[in-house]
């Protein structure tokens, strides 16, 4: 596993908004980001904020640790938890990064990880981000990625004009 997306940038476009935004769609996209800036803002994360979605349709989000490697975030938690039984019944995921003023929004199915081998590399990137071992043979542990099929980046700094929407093509 690398540090960075093996399966080529996404597609660049402006976001879906309303007009009020200020997001003119046949706009020039001169102070849009690379998606090398959010491909660096998605591997140095140390947070990352997991929304899903109830039986009943509420949201939940709560957020984990993880790891963006190979173009995918793979994070761990219970299989049991609320976010493991809503992710295994319903894996559309949002995910979104800490700050609000570098923004970066993931959209996408989330899938269980196993396979000792997958399994191994991401105990042991996860060891060198985090300072902790996870014990995969614990079986309270799932390891999930995401690989996106969406991606929304923005600086508050520059908004309208380097909000860009990202299409990932798997």
């Amino acid at each position: 596993m690398t540090d960075t997306g093996t399966h080529g940038d996404p597609v660049a476009g402006r976001p879906r908004m309303p007009g009020g935004y200020g997001i003119a769609r046949d706009e020039v996209d001169r102070n849009r980001f690379p998606w090398s800036w959010a491909d660096e803002q998605l591997v140095k994360s140390r947070n990352y904020w997991i929304a899903t979605t109830r039986d009943d349709a509420r949201p939940h989000a709560a957020p984990v640790w993880g790891l963006w490697l190979d173009g995918a975030l793979f994070f761990s938690t219970d299989p049991t938890s609320l976010k493991g039984r809503n992710m295994a019944a319903r894996p559309e995921i949002v995910v979104h990064l800490e700050s609000g003023d570098d923004t970066v929004i993931l959209e996408g199915a989330v899938e269980k990880m196993t396979g000792v081998e997958a399994l191994t590399q991401f105990v042991d990137a996860y060891e060198s981000k985090y300072g902790f071992r996870v014990d995969t043979s614990n079986t309270n542990f799932g390891v999930y990625r995401l690989r996106p099929r969406v991606a929304l980046t923005w600086r508050e700094q520059s908004f309208p004009e380097s909000a860009t929407r990202w299409e990932f093509h798997q």
